[in-house]
Parts: structure tokens; C-alpha cells; sequence
């Protein structure tokens, strides 16, 4: 059975970072491209990041390109998000799932809220 367990965020002030990690299992993890996504109050879940499975490719929406990097760690089954220079907009609930830049897999994870406030 396919599980994603999301983890790491927190609340933290402008300009902080975090690195939120996602465990999976239940499927051969270093053969799958894997994705982060974002949630926030009212707004539909988007695409934040995706990486290759090899992590050779990376993916990023343009609203965090240059301020988040997305990297796994294969021996470990993790996939995990540095956020750096975090805006208040950032503020979401924080899910991973298979595939480079849509989900592939119908079930998420309790995913991981990520909360930037001053």
C-alpha cells in the first residue's frame, strides 16, 4: 500500500526557512519520479517542485524557483523540500506524491503545515 508520511514544517517568520521531508512507501521508490505540492485556505492544491528519480531533473512553479530546492534521498525513501527566503504566500499544508509535474497516485498523505507569519 502506497503511504506518504509529510513532516518538518512549522511556523516560522519571513525570510526564515524549514525543510519539510515526506517517508514513502509501499512502491520501488528510487524508480519514481516524485512531486511536492501545496495547499492554502480556499485555493486549489498546486504543484510547488518535482524531481527525477536519479534526482538528475528538477522541476519548480515559478513562484518559488530560485528560493526552494527539492532533493531525495533514495537509501531512505524521502523526499524532502529546503525552503529558504519564505514569504507569507508559502503559507500552506504541504503534501508529496509520485510523478514529475502532476500527481499520479489518488491518495495523500496528512501532509505537513507550513505557517510564515511575523
Amino acid at each position: 500500500q502506497v503511504q506518504f508520511v509529510e513532516s518538518g514544517g512549522g511556523l516560522v517568520q519571513p525570510g526564515g526557512s524549514l525543510r519539510p521531508s515526506c517517508a514513502a512507501s509501499g512502491f520501488n521508490f528510487s524508480t519514481r519520479f516524485m512531486s511536492w505540492y501545496r495547499q492554502a485556505p480556499g485555493k486549489e492544491r498546486e504543484l510547488v517542485a518535482g524531481i527525477s528519480n536519479v534526482g538528475d531533473r528538477t522541476n519548480y512553479a515559478d513562484s518559488v524557483q530560485g528560493r526552494f530546492t527539492i532533493s531525495r534521498d533514495n537509501a531512505k525513501n524521502t523526499v524532502y523540500l529546503q525552503m529558504n527566503s519564505l514569504k507569507p504566500e508559502d503559507t500552506a499544508v504541504y503534501y508529496c506524491n509520485i510523478g514529475f509535474r502532476s500527481p499520479l497516485y489518488d491518495s495523500w498523505g496528512q501532509g505537513t503545515q507550513v505557517t510564515v507569519s511575523s
